[in-house]
């Protein structure tokens, strides 16, 4: 079903629309025309949404008809709008242009490369000495055959007990171990999601989290999130909900991968109830949610809403600990883990066991690790944004306070350009529309701060030399676009 978006929602959405730079030098209708453009290029009006009436619209935004009736006209002349007699108006792009989000291939490494497009930290000092404890414990489970499609015992227990200490009763049944966060996605979608069902996503969003939709034929609405906090419009976002009614909904509440929000408690309450309401799933995406920066007090468990099991949780070890341990899980009701279980028989049988003992030992340690992990963070994160306030002044950037990103609005539609010139002085980049379905979000560039501190003002110092020769550069060499994590 598709979306539609109200006078007064759109209203708020534009906000002080008619004070838009060059606005003295455009009437009022041109002015409107590009502030509607403006959303749908960064993504937060998203695609196929119905407008409002034009009455509806001239009374929300008190102007006259006549004014919102010659600015869906331009958008209708730029292709911005389509619309019939008597049915209302939608939004789209020039040639109804729609971008995949899959086809993602992987660079050969190059270590004098700065990788900005992996979200994701070096291995604790912690590791190796796990290993080699693992390893030690390996003996015991030799004797039997290795399957354990739910996981080991003792590491259900352990996660089980995170969410205890969140607040959150959990017990070992409603874990289920997976090889990766995105390997426990993929299992949730394998169980919950049929082709051609509907998912409703945020947009931006994770791009592999992206992927897996795309391969699972979903179709996919977005609620598009703003630049600053709070991100979601709890209007906005229950709304498409009940309008949608869509199967599925993918969410990534805590410190929102790329935005870095972090979604209230009041309005993860009125999430859970909306979707019961409306019969969809919910699949929280908690891959950050040990990272909180600054002091910051977390909101409950997004499941710990939830009274009807309509919350599948995933997390996993690859942000606050390593990627490279391959450690993800679900968190679900016991009957849908033994759901989950028969899935999985048909993709891969079950987890190493000797990553799992490592994760045992690595999560016995975890209140040490995440706290050496934020500390880390911290000073990278400042570094990141001393050095973007003093080269790059131009962009706009929210602080977030967790995670692993900044989500930087840069001063035009030139995220794709500015990510293949860096490339050839070193940076590999995440542009924006990465992030995103319809070719979307060029205003805006994802930028981790995992590397260390003089690496990042480093590759700021490139990024931003090449940004002010980038309008005399020629044509762009184009290349295979790089894996994002």
């Amino acid at each position: 079903m598709t979306s539609q978006i109200r006078g007064n929602q759109l209203a708020r959405l534009l906000g002080q629309w008619h004070a838009l730079p060059g606005r003295r030098r455009s009437p009022d209708y041109a002015a409107l025309a590009a502030a509607i453009r403006g959303l749908l290029a960064d993504g937060r009006l998203p695609l196929g949404a119905r407008l409002p009436a034009e009455r509806e619209l001239a009374e929300s935004l008190r102007i006259s008809r006549t004014t919102v009736t010659a600015a869906y006209r331009e958008l209708r002349d730029s292709g911005h709008l389509a619309s019939r007699r008597g049915a209302g108006s939608w939004t789209m792009l020039p040639g109804n242009h729609r971008v995949a989000g899959s086809g993602l291939w992987t660079p050969l490494e190059d270590r004098e490369m700065l990788d900005l497009g992996v979200a994701a930290l070096a291995a604790p000092p912690e590791l190796l000495p796990a290993a080699q404890a693992a390893a030690a414990d390996l003996p015991s489970y030799l004797g039997g055959a290795g399957y354990h499609p739910t996981g080991i015992s003792e590491l259900r227990e352990a996660i089980a007990r995170t969410y205890d200490e969140r607040g959150l009763p959990t017990s070992p049944e409603q874990i289920m171990v997976t090889n990766g966060t995105q390997h426990a996605l993929d299992l949730v979608l394998r169980l919950t999601h049929s082709p051609g069902s509907s998912v409703l996503v945020e947009a931006p969003s994770y791009p592999n989290a992206l992927a897996a939709l795309h391969g699972r034929r979903a179709r996919i609405s977005t609620h598009g999130l703003a630049p600053d906090a709070p991100g979601w419009d709890a209007d906005l976002l229950l709304g498409a909900l009940r309008q949608g009614r869509p199967k599925l909904a993918y969410l990534i509440p805590d410190f929102q991968n790329p935005t870095g929000h972090l979604m209230s408690a009041q309005l993860r309450e009125r999430l859970v109830a909306t979707a019961h309401a409306v019969g969809a799933d919910l699949v929280v995406d908690e891959s950050f949610v040990d990272l909180s920066l600054d002091g910051r007090v977390m909101p409950p468990p997004t499941a710990s809403f939830d009274r009807h099991s309509r919350v599948l949780t995933v997390g996993g070890m690859s942000k606050a600990y390593w990627g490279g341990l391959r450690i993800g899980w679900i968190r679900a009701s016991a009957p849908q883990v033994q759901r989950l279980a028969a899935v999985r028989v048909g993709v891969d049988m079950a987890s190493p066991v000797l990553d799992q003992l490592v994760a045992v030992h690595l999560l016995a340690q975890g209140p040490a690790i995440v706290a050496a992990r934020r500390g880390q963070l911290t000073a990278q994160r400042d570094a990141l944004l001393g050095a973007l306030a003093e080269r790059l002044p131009e962009w706009r950037v929210t602080v977030p306070h967790g995670g692993v990103t900044l989500w930087a609005e840069l001063d035009g539609p030139i995220s794709s350009a500015l990510a293949r010139a860096a490339e050839q002085v070193g940076v590999r980049l995440a542009p924006g529309p990465r992030f995103g379905l319809d070719g979307t979000l060029e205003r805006f560039l994802r930028l981790p701060f995992t590397l260390p501190g003089a690496d990042l003002v480093e590759a700021v110092d490139r990024i931003a030399a090449v940004r002010y020769d980038l309008d005399r550069v020629g044509r762009p060499q184009w290349s295979e676009p790089a894996v994002i994590a």
